[in-house]
């Protein structure tokens, strides 16, 4: 559930007030020899096209765009330095898995479809992909869900791998896919020796059943499945070593496909009990990757993102840190085939993103497209104790603090297993405005979040609402040691995990005078049962709603909606399926009923998330208005 709230949601796509539209990079990733970059870059709206670039000196080599209809995704090179991609054509319902140098290009495949992660086998011969052959639905439980009407069953979309031959001379048109049926792959990565896989993966629904995936060794000729280990925890990132003898994984209490975060642990590919090789670390591990020069991860810890090196039994070596967000097309950073070369893009709440390259440990900036783009807010990390916790956070002010005090919203982000990170903030977007009219705006990382290690992760299983708003209370104090806020101009605001803490807090505090909550949850009870991954909640309560309805009931907002007094404007996406819309309108209802000035917009056909830009118009008016009426400008 790591929904962002109603600013952060429309961050992406507002458009700059008056400032050079903002250059994107996208699914970026580095050759083997680590010379060049490819990765998929456009400017404002327009249509993304890929970049060759050098990693010397960041000069493009060629750009590639050979479908004028298409967008590109999936970017990979080959072992002898050969660029591999995926165009995807949404007119049509297909996606082609192409080659080619700029020159010319190849089709491989034809998918009937949707398809992500093409990967090259060890020896350069085929090419993997995952495909969802006639899929009903985009990929991942935030994507809309299908329309729950007519009879109601359990028939869900199969991604499965498929192998293609690069030495065929024709497109395959009508794909086989290789993994069983009824499997849903997740992620994958070939064994060095070519002769196979080794995923996480999960029989039945893919967006439910993430939560109890295997490690699987899979054959590369029969598709045969053999479980390497039923880790506790859930998998990201399965990556095998050089030698083909051990598997590594992130494992960690995650509460989203896709929101990454624990420690990295190993087994043996023929199986066993996985050792944690970072446990007690106070950082989190967030992207994994095994070079020919050894692990490397990505790792966030309190403020600062981390490239590091880790060698089983010994300390782990940090070789780059920023306080900024990295991205890459597969993990944060993207590496070498020897480890010793790596490329991401770099973006903080003052500098817009820029591709950084070079020596593991001294990159450095490479791009200049977007130097031009000059900040408009001041960030600042706070960090605060509480409860015997070491908590931080980022407070977004002006450029030049203002002499009178100002009102002051919270931002809770989505998860609750996430973290809210830096990205650049433009002239014209939501909290660029928010700033111009006067705001701060806090984003704070309260028990639950990653950031200090797996166990501050866990610290609030069967607590929600508990210690972590305690944490968000107290960081609002610590902003006001710093800066010149308005105690009684507060406004909070959340989605997805924040919608609940936003929903929640009503009922236990009178601090805030506004609330806007996007796709919160106000009773644990009904949301277990109607939401489509409920599988999630069991490694946080312990038991189903079932089995200890008691332990929800104590985490409800609708428990305690008597108490709940604040101003609370309320909007979701109709077909939700990570938290359904009957969430927001059982609180919409009771809040009613209780006298409490409330407004609900549910969007239609929007899922975990408001994508459509009439919808994010209308929302940004809205939010927009309701902290005007309740907390003034």
């Amino acid at each position: 559930m790591r929904l962002t709230l109603a600013a952060a949601l429309l961050i992406a796509t507002a458009v700059p007030a008056i400032a050079a539209p903002l250059h994107s990079y996208g699914s970026l990733t580095l050759s083997p020899a680590g010379d060049r970059i490819a990765d998929v870059e456009s400017e404002g709206y327009a249509r993304g096209k890929i970049v060759i670039r050098s990693v010397r000196d960041g000069r493009i080599l060629t750009t590639i765009d050979p479908c004028s209809a298409c967008s590109y995704s999936g970017l990979t090179f080959g072992p002898g330095g050969s660029l591999a991609w995926l165009q995807r054509d949404r007119n049509a319902g297909t996606v082609a898995l192409v080659t080619g140098d700029g020159k010319s290009t190849r089709t491989i495949a034809a998918i009937k479809g949707i398809a992500q992660a093409p990967r090259f086998s060890p020896d350069g011969k085929r090419i993997a992909l995952l495909v969802t052959i006639g899929a009903a639905k985009e990929s991942g439980a935030t994507q809309p869900g299908v329309r729950q009407v007519g009879e109601i069953g359990e028939k869900s979309d199969e991604q499965r791998i498929a192998v293609f031959d690069l030495a065929a001379t024709k497109p395959v048109s009508e794909v086989t896919p290789l993994s069983p049926a009824d499997r849903y792959i997740y992620e994958y990565d070939w064994t060095p020796d070519g002769r196979g896989f080794v995923a996480s993966s999960a029989l039945g629904n893919g967006d439910n059943n993430w939560w109890v995936a295997t490690l699987d060794a899979i054959d590369a000729t029969t598709g045969t499945v053999r479980t390497i280990a039923r880790p506790k925890t859930q998998i990201n990132y399965p990556r095998v070593s050089p030698d083909g003898r051990s598997v590594a994984f992130i494992g960690g209490l995650m509460s989203d496909f896709g929101s990454v975060g624990g420690d990295v642990w190993t087994v043996a590919i023929t199986g066993g009990d996985p050792v944690n090789i970072t446990k007690g670390e106070k950082a989190t591990v967030t992207s994994l990757d095994w070079t020919g020069g050894g692990l490397r991860d990505t790792r966030l810890m309190g403020a600062d993102a981390q490239v590091a090196a880790l060698v089983p039994g010994r300390p782990t070596q940090v070789l780059w840190t920023q306080p900024a967000s990295f991205a890459a097309g597969d993990g944060r950073v993207a590496y070498s085939a020897n480890g010793q070369v790596a490329a991401t893009i770099v973006q903080d709440f003052e500098h817009a993103p820029a591709i950084y390259a070079g020596a593991r440990g001294d990159m450095r900036k490479i791009t200049a497209d977007n130097d031009g783009q000059a900040p408009v807010v001041k960030a600042t990390s706070i960090t605060w104790r509480n409860d015997g916790y070491d908590v931080q956070g980022w407070l977004i002010g002006p450029r030049t603090p203002p002499t009178a005090k100002a009102p002051m919203i919270v931002n809770v982000h989505g998860g609750p297993s996430a973290a809210s990170t830096p990205r650049f903030i433009s002239a014209g977007s939501p909290d660029a405005e928010y700033i111009a009219n006067g705001y701060y705006v806090f984003y704070p990382n309260p028990r639950g979040s990653y950031g200090q290690g797996e166990a501050f992760t866990q610290a609030n299983r069967r607590d929600f609402g508990g210690g972590d708003l305690r944490d968000i209370l107290a960081g609002v104090d610590a902003v006001e040691k710093v800066a010149s806020i308005d105690d009684a101009r507060l406004g909070l605001t959340g989605g997805s995990y924040g919608g609940f803490m936003a929903m929640w807090a009503n009922t236990q505090t009178n601090r805030f005078k506004a609330i806007v909550a996007g796709a919160g949850l106000s009773n644990w009870i009904s949301y277990y049962g109607t939401n489509g991954i409920d599988r999630w909640m069991i490694p946080f309560f312990g038991k189903s709603a079932y089995d200890d309805p008691e332990a929800y009931q104590k985490v409800s907002a609708i428990t305690y909606i008597k108490k709940a007094r604040t101003p609370t404007f309320i909007y979701v996406g109709e077909r939700d399926i990570e938290v359904p819309p009957t969430q927001s309108i059982e609180y919409w209802h009771a809040l009613k009923e209780m006298g409490v000035p409330t407004t609900l917009m549910i969007y239609p056909d929007e899922g975990h998330g408001i994508r459509q830009p009439e919808h994010l118009a209308d929302l940004k008016k809205r939010v927009f208005a309701w902290w005007a009426k309740y907390l003034g400008k």
